[in-house]
């Protein structure tokens, strides 16, 4: 009996220790993370840095605001439908926290169960842009949040608004 005791104690140290191991092996980027650039060429290191400061810019009723970009295939998509021309679009009033309005094509959808504050900016449904000056909790697959937002709920005014998209 003692020795089936003893091996269960052993088996269970074991279990534990591999799974302590593999949790600080797979360990990700998650915020009060830091990355382990030991393991990454300097080439890596750069390109991340890069897609982190992709940024693009957003015009509303005359007032500028750069956007910075996330790192997903959706905004690819959207940096690719800007690439010749500035993106146009005509937003609504939603709910007195956010303007909304169709792209006009879908993008590919990395949806999360996402809480958003003032200067998020989203993909909803697939097909759909969000500017929020305010905040909601929802589904959404995030595109990028605006730098500074101060005057965005004057440039997003009341109703409707159209805003464009530019490169930087």
């Amino acid at each position: 009996m003692k020795r089936i005791i003893v091996a269960l104690l052993i088996c269970i140290f074991s279990i534990s220790l591999a799974s302590c191991k593999n949790k600080a092996q797979s360990s990700t980027n998650e915020p009060g993370t830091s990355i382990n650039t030991e393991d990454k060429s300097n080439e890596d290191i750069k390109g991340d840095e890069e897609n982190m400061n992709t940024k693009i810019t957003m015009i509303a009723n005359g007032y500028s605001f750069t956007v910075a970009l996330e790192k997903n295939q959706a905004v690819n998509e959207l940096l690719d439908m800007m690439a010749n021309k500035p993106l146009t679009l005509e937003l609504s009033d939603y709910g007195g926290f956010e303007k909304v309005g169709p792209l006009g094509t879908n993008l590919t959808r990395e949806d999360k169960q996402t809480t958003t504050e003032a200067g998020d900016i989203v993909l909803y449904n697939g097909n759909n842009i969000v500017v929020f000056y305010g905040s909601n909790s929802w589904s959404y697959t995030r595109l990028g949040h605006i730098d500074d937002i101060t005057n965005l709920a004057s440039a997003l005014g009341d109703g409707d608004v159209t805003i464009t998209f530019n490169l930087k």
